[in-house]
């Protein structure tokens, strides 16, 4: 479909956050939203509620069950932003969920909106987001419990897909989860296709799964991340040598004019990709790096 999606990884520090539209003709299509993440001085459900001047959110997925994915979930209700599509992993049920959560302490208020969305958000939706997002389209994969029992191994696994451009959001997949995963035919094959990797856990070393790397062959990975935390600076030379191996110029920033293989939001803050119904893209970045 003719068009422009407008995809931005938002920097919310350790936590994850994306916004996607489809623009035709300088009009902007439904909105739909990969994790709620914030920080102490942005969050999305005030951005869609004032900046864009939306009380509505088409679409959300929730790729991870814990805190940082989704520190601003019950904002949206608070802000009066209509969430039309929830879609997670259905495992585990919501009540083993809520065992698992409480053993960390008292459920903050977006957990329990979580919960309660898990229990109740599940009947068919009106307008599938491969209907309704003008040509971009979602596959999604996850794990069942109890074959994986950790959040991290439950993440929604989440393949975005407009004109041939692929991008991969793996939530926080740790090696367990990703094996589980590699032994399905489909998602081997899907790896194969994909242009951008969101490293998963924040590109934390547990995240990282070598064996991912025999199928996917990506041309730049992003890292959502704060500085100098969970020693993902570690991992960083780890991610750049993998796109090397393939891709020894990686891609092209236009904000800098400089050609990198991995992009954080540490150093870049907010990282965005503008790509056309070829599936050729641009990326800009709020800093200069």
């Amino acid at each position: 479909m003719p068009g422009e999606m407008i995809l931005r990884i938002w920097d919310v520090e350790h936590g994850a956050c994306a916004m996607l539209r489809h623009l035709l003709n300088g009009q902007a299509g439904r909105l739909a939203m990969i994790d709620s993440g914030c920080t102490q001085d942005w969050r999305p459900s005030t951005y869609i509620r004032h900046e864009l001047q939306r009380n509505r959110l088409d679409y959300l997925f929730i790729t991870n069950a814990d805190q940082d994915h989704m520190s601003d979930l019950n904002g949206l209700w608070e802000e009066g932003v209509q969430v039309e599509t929830f879609t997670r992993n259905p495992h585990p049920p919501a009540e083993v969920l809520r065992a698992m959560k409480e053993v960390n302490g008292p459920l903050t208020s977006d957990i329990q909106r979580y919960l309660e969305i898990h229990r109740n958000f599940n009947q068919p939706v009106s307008l599938p987001f491969n209907d309704g997002m003008g040509g971009i389209t979602a596959k999604t994969y996850f794990n069942s419990y109890p074959g994986c029992n950790t959040t991290n191994d439950l993440s929604l696994v989440v393949f975005i897909d407009f004109g041939g451009f692929k991008i991969l959001f793996p939530g926080d997949l740790e090696r367990e989860g990703w094996l589980a995963l590699l032994a399905k035919q489909d998602f081997r094959h899907d790896l194969g296709s994909v242009d951008i990797l969101v490293a998963s856990h924040h590109g934390r070393e547990n995240g990282y799964c070598e064996e991912v790397f025999e199928f996917c062959q990506p041309r730049a990975i992003v890292m959502s991340d704060k500085a100098i935390v969970h020693n993902t600076q570690g991992m960083t030379q780890t991610y750049r040598q993998r796109i090397s191996n393939n891709w020894p110029n990686g891609v092209l920033v236009a904000t800098t004019k400089k050609q990198r293989r991995v992009l954080t939001t540490r150093r870049d803050g907010w990282i965005q990709f503008n790509v056309n119904d070829r599936g050729d893209f641009t990326i800009y970045t709020e800093h200069f790096g």
